[in-house]
């Protein structure tokens, strides 16, 4: 496994969905580089987009369930971005992990703080839970306002998501833009010394 090194996509920090689907992507030479390569890898990645408590240890089998996820939302993410049906086994996937827990926010009364309202779910939940947010996210995300902005990157060979920011933008991150940009100029010379 290695560290995924690009910045994030436009829109990746600000959809989970996102963020989860770019956490694998092909690096130039062919590398794969996959924030979930590990148990705690996947942990560390729920934890830092704040799914799970920083105490959580996830098992193999978590970390599988993450993984999956991802798979299915990239799925659905390459239909709507190809404009085709998705496949109905990513469907029902991400349809499992949006009904698997209870997403209610029960009320609830501490003397300390009073009512206030919180997702109820026991620790062995936990990984659930996180799926049922990231699924959640990716629902509105897909049926929402921002659908027509979703794109893929267009620099080969990086398969990650974006949201654009503008009509012209075609690239999920400045180095990928450089690299396009370095490979046309270089073919440009080659072709001009050919002719030459």
């Amino acid at each position: 496994m290695s560290k995924n090194p690009l910045p994030p996509a436009p829109g990746a920090d600000e959809h989970v969905s996102l963020a989860l689907v770019n956490g694998a992507v092909t690096l130039p030479g062919g590398h794969r580089a996959d924030e979930l390569g590990t148990p705690e890898e996947a942990t560390g990645w729920l934890v830092s987009h704040g799914l799970v408590p920083a105490r959580t240890t996830l098992l193999s089998y978590c970390q599988n369930q993450l993984t999956e996820l991802r798979g299915g939302l990239r799925a659905l993410f390459t239909a709507h971005v190809e404009g085709k049906a998705p496949p109905e086994p990513a469907l029902d996937g991400i349809n499992r992990a949006l009904t698997k827990v209870p997403s209610a926010r029960l009320l609830r009364h501490e003397p300390d703080e009073g009512f206030r309202r919180a997702p109820v779910h026991p620790v062995t939940q936990l990984v659930e839970h996180a799926m049922a947010q990231i699924a959640e996210d990716a629902a509105a995300l897909l049926t929402g306002d921002e659908a027509a902005r979703i794109a893929r990157c267009e620099a080969p060979p990086c398969d990650r998501f974006l949201l654009r920011t503008h009509a012209r933008r075609q690239w999920c991150s400045t180095r990928c833009g450089d690299r396009v940009r370095a490979a046309r100029a270089y073919a440009r010379k080659q072709q001009g010394r050919a002719f030459a």
